[in-house]
Formats: structure tokens, C-alpha cells, sequence
């Protein structure tokens, strides 16, 4: 097979797009050459990648699978030369860090800011999603690192605090002023957690199973900021990590409930020096750290 990452670019373009007229003028090429191009990759892979509907293209199913194939292509050949660029000049490299929401507002920026103060010529990359997104971005290799919670199966991981998880509930709850609150406590209670694939709902329903329960799950979100909104509007209670207070919302500690926020990478696989530099920077830093937050 003869097909070079140009004219793989250009069919991700076309599949993106979804007309030859537009790729062709976005990638400043000519429409009759970008057509020949689709044509020649199509007699190479043996399969008709798109149905026309007029003007418009759409990936049928042959094509979908080329495009995740073709993702890969320019993904690897994109952390190839990121790679080449950063062994030749680590102070001009730069770190792909995935994080937590939860972990943007302190965590995350205090170790941007204290790590380009040494070296201001890093450039960082940074995905933030839920745990299951993070992992997937580093193993896949477009993040680097992530910091997240709980710790993912099959990499390679280092704690770097841990978080005391609250009950948070509304103003004027029946236990708003019992200063711990047990999860048995509100056991009947509606409960507004974060959707699946969300660490911080794998680790409630690991509290959840160790308390014997099985509450009610009442609305799902995607920000701690989210739940305790809606906890606030006064639809259940909510297990959620420090964060800044809301109106309306009352938040409890609850005994033994916490979560280890750590840094993740894909062991034995080749780092940059400016990459290694850094996850060596936050491992340091976070022995020097308290062990408990929140």
C-alpha cells in the first residue's frame, strides 16, 4: 500500500467536512486533485470510503473504520515529531497533562505556575474529562500524564494527596447541623451523583457497598460544580470532593470517606526529557505536600 499521511490527512479533512469543494479550499488544494486523491486511497484500500449524497460525503461503514485507523496515523506521527522536537530542545518541549475538573482550580494551576517559573519555555497541553477519558488519553498516547482518582488498572501511578469527601445537602436538611454525617443517615435520600465513568462515581459506589446501601440515584452531572447546584436547588444530597462553597448548600464530613488523587503514566514507554522532567517535578513536590486536603 502506497498511501502517505498527506493524503490521510486529507481524507480525515473530506470525512470531517463532508464536501470536497470546502476540504479542497480549507486545505488550499484543488478540488480535481483532493478528488483524485480520495479516488487512488479508495483503489488502494479496496473499499468505497464515503457515499455521496449529492454534494455532501458520508463516511459509510468502511469508512468509519479507516477513520479510526487514520486518527491513529496522525496522532502517531504527530507524538513522533512532538518527541524528535522536545529530545532536541527539552526547555522548548512540551508536557500533555490530563486532569480532573475537580483538580483545574488549585492542584493543576500551583503546579503549572511553580514548574514554568524554572522553566518558561514548556509548553503544556492540557485535557481535562472524566477518569475513564483520562486513562484513555494516556494510553493512547495523547496526554502524557494524567492526574486523576482512583488510581486506573494498568498504569503506572504515584499518589499525590488525598481528599476528604463530604456530603453536601441543602440548607435546612435535618442533619445540616450534625457536624459527621453517615452515608446509612440518608439512605432513603435521593442522591445526585456524576454520570459512570466518572471516578468519582466509581468511588461512591464503592462507599455505597461498604455502607450496605443502595440509594436512589436521582440526577447524574459531570462537574462537582454541577451537583452541588443541584443539591442546592433542593432534589437530594450529593457525595462530592472540596471545592468552593455554594449558596443553599450545607456540606458534612462523613467518616472514612476519601479519595487518593494521584499521577498516572504509561510505564516503560519512552518519555522526552522535558516530559520526565516534569512528572519527576510533581512526584517531589507532592512528597513535600501535606497528605490530606479538604
Amino acid at each position: 500500500m502506497r498511501m502517505d499521511l498527506v493524503t490521510v490527512r486529507w481524507f480525515l479533512a473530506v470525512a470531517e467536512i463532508g464536501n470536497v469543494t470546502r476540504a479542497a479550499e480549507d486545505l488550499r488544494i484543488s478540488q480535481p486533485g483532493l478528488s483524485r486523491a480520495l479516488a487512488r486511497l479508495e483503489r488502494e484500500l479496496h473499499a468505497p470510503l464515503f457515499d455521496r449524497e449529492g454534494r455532501t460525503l458520508r463516511l459509510n461503514a468502511y469508512g468509519e473504520i479507516f477513520r479510526a485507523h487514520a486518527e491513529r496515523l496522525v496522532d502517531t506521527e504527530k507524538a513522533a515529531r512532538r518527541a524528535l522536537a522536545q529530545a532536541a530542545d527539552p526547555e522548548h518541549g512540551e508536557v500533555g497533562l490530563a486532569f480532573l475538573h475537580t483538580q483545574g482550580t488549585a492542584l493543576v494551576p500551583e503546579l503549572l505556575r511553580a514548574y514554568r517559573s524554572a522553566h518558561p519555555r514548556v509548553g503544556f497541553r492540557l485535557t481535562q474529562g472524566s477518569a475513564e477519558h483520562l486513562e484513555a488519553e494516556v494510553v493512547q498516547g495523547r496526554a502524557d500524564m494524567a492526574i486523576t482518582s482512583p488510581r486506573p488498572e494498568g498504569l503506572a501511578w504515584h499518589p499525590l494527596t488525598v481528599e476528604r469527601l463530604r456530603l453536601a445537602m441543602p440548607a435546612g436538611h435535618r442533619l445540616a447541623e450534625t457536624p459527621r454525617v453517615s452515608l446509612a443517615e440518608v439512605a432513603e435520600e435521593p442522591f445526585i451523583a456524576m454520570r459512570h465513568g466518572y471516578g468519582l462515581r466509581s468511588i461512591a459506589e464503592a462507599l455505597f457497598r461498604e455502607a450496605g446501601i443502595r440509594p436512589e440515584i436521582a440526577f447524574e452531572g459531570e462537574e462537582a460544580t454541577t451537583l452541588r447546584g443541584l443539591v442546592a436547588a433542593g432534589l437530594g444530597v450529593a457525595l462530592v470532593p472540596p471545592g468552593d462553597p455554594v449558596a443553599g448548600v450545607v456540606e458534612r464530613q462523613i467518616p472514612g470517606a476519601r479519595r487518593t488523587i494521584g499521577l498516572a503514566w504509561v510505564d516503560g514507554r519512552t518519555r522526552p526529557p522535558v516530559v520526565e522532567d516534569f512528572r519527576r517535578f510533581v512526584i517531589e513536590r507532592s512528597e513535600q505536600a501535606r497528605p490530606a486536603t479538604g
